[in-house]
Order: structure tokens, then C-alpha cells, then sequence
């Protein structure tokens, strides 16, 4: 059985120093981090309990006892969610991911705003033909992760490259939460293991980022460098789908080269 929890509580407990927390550092520590027993005396509870946890053998602690852990662990708002949802019980099922067709109506309309449509495993469910152009990994049946981990031109594609793959990974955490074991998220997440030490290194932080909107900035064969606004909106219904638009600002080079870049695409 998975220990999504205290897995999480390891490797976060492993990444803060004594000084980190005022606890008085010896030199002579055999563990990395804080020991078990000092996360259980920041977090005020028990260092038996706290062993259980992060062993597995108790899955199922209080609200404040997470909110503790939290606070000891000095975790953001994203992270302390995550932890929350760590603990909660196992969810049913996931309906199959579709976009609304007024969705997919929508994006094939602009042609000069890239978009496309993706699922929280970041698969491309649709992108309008100037999306395509930015980039061929935005097309429908595509993995993004995949494509930036595993897809040599993607990595070239992107001048943040760094950035864009520790967000593309903290961002996977968030969407998953406790569906991690989930066979197509358990697959993905094999597969890019197998694949790419960059990923195995992100994926072992336990980092927590949900995805939000940023500045891409992109080295394109044609239209040289682009720096374009990313802008993720959330798509209601019962399976979690994220619109992403990006845009250029008015009046930049950036705006004038993704203009020309639309205009090499074919007419349907």
C-alpha cells in the first residue's frame, strides 16, 4: 500500500536544518534534516505518534495535527492543502476528461492567441492551429511533461527551461493530490522516473505548486525569441480541465512576431 502521506512528511522534514527552526546543530547528525523526534517537539505531539505516521501505521490524523505538522514544517498554503489531502480518504474514479465543445468552438476562433485545453496530467484534449505553431507538443494526444522532459526540442524550445520543468512537477502534485496511484497518473509518473533525472530530482522535493499563469518565454526556430503571457482558467464540470491562453503584449516585438507567426499558417 502506498504511503503517500509520510512520504511526504519525509522529504519535506528532510529539507529543513535545526538552524532552520532554532533547534542547536551538533555537526554530528546521521540523518539529513530534522530527526523524527524533533519535527514531533516542534509540531507538539508525540514522538511515537509522529513515527507511526510517517511509517504508514496511522493514516488518519486530526485536522490540527496536520495544521501542526504544517506550521512545523514551514509549508505554504498550497503544500499545507496537499498535506490535508494526503490524509483524506481515497476518492472514487474520475469521469473521462471532454472539453465542452463551445470551449473547443472558442479557441479555434482567435487566431492569434495560442490555446489549448489540457487535463491534470497536462495531455492536450485540444489547441488552435496558432498554439500549434508555437510549438507541435500542443496538439491533441500530447503529454506536455512528457514533452519537456523527454522531447529534445521542447527543452530548446524553452529559455526557462529550469523553470518551466519545476513547475510543470510541483504543479502535477497539486493536480493529482492523493490519485498519485491513479493508473494513468502512476504511469505517466513511471515512465518520465524511467525517462529523466531532472524529473526523478523534482519529483523527490515534494514540491506544491498549483498551476497558475506566468511569462513563457520561448526561442522559436521562426519567430525568434517570445516572451507571451500564460493565463490558466479552470474549466467547470465534474473532471478538472484548465484553458491556457497566451498572449502578447500590444504594441511589442513579441506581439508583432506572434502576428507573423499566425500568418504562416495555412487557411482552412
Amino acid at each position: 500500500m502506498d504511503n503517500l502521506l509520510g512520504d511526504f512528511l519525509r522529504a519535506r522534514r528532510e529539507r529543513i536544518s535545526p538552524a532552520d527552526v532554532g533547534l542547536p546543530d551538533n555537526g554530528r547528525r546521521r540523518v539529513r534534516g530534522l530527526r523524527r523526534e524533533e519535527l514531533a517537539l516542534l509540531a507538539g505531539i508525540s514522538s511515537d505518534y509522529y513515527i507511526r505516521l510517517e511509517q504508514g501505521r496511522d493514516q488518519n490524523p486530526s485536522a490540527q495535527v496536520l495544521d501542526a505538522l504544517a506550521r512545523a514544517l514551514r509549508l505554504d498554503e498550497a503544500s499545507r492543502q496537499h498535506l490535508h489531502q494526503l490524509a483524506a480518504p481515497a476518492q472514487p474514479g474520475r469521469a473521462e476528461p471532454r472539453v465542452p465543445a463551445s470551449i473547443a468552438e472558442l479557441i479555434s476562433t482567435w487566431a492569434t492567441n495560442p490555446a489549448y485545453v489540457q487535463d491534470r496530467l497536462t495531455n492536450v484534449l485540444a489547441a488552435n492551429p496558432v498554439a500549434a505553431a508555437v510549438s507541435p507538443n500542443y496538439a491533441v494526444g500530447r503529454n506536455l511533461l512528457r514533452a519537456v522532459f523527454l522531447d529534445p526540442a521542447e527543452r530548446e524550445l524553452r529559455r526557462d527551461w529550469d523553470q518551466t520543468a519545476a513547475d510543470g512537477v510541483a504543479g502535477l502534485r497539486a493536480a493529482l493530490g492523493p490519485s498519485i496511484a491513479d493508473p494513468a497518473a502512476a504511469g505517466l509518473i513511471a515512465g518520465l522516473t524511467a525517462g529523466s533525472e531532472e524529473f526523478r530530482d523534482l519529483w523527490s522535493r515534494h514540491d506544491v505548486r498549483p498551476r497558475t499563469g506566468h511569462l513563457v518565454r520561448f526561442r522559436h526556430p521562426t519567430a525568434g525569441n517570445l516572451d507571451l503571457h500564460s493565463d490558466k482558467l479552470d474549466i467547470p464540470g465534474p473532471v478538472s480541465l484548465q484553458l491556457v491562453v497566451f498572449h502578447a503584449t500590444p504594441g511589442t516585438r513579441d506581439a508583432e512576431a506572434l502576428a507573423s507567426l499566425a500568418g504562416l499558417i495555412p487557411a482552412r
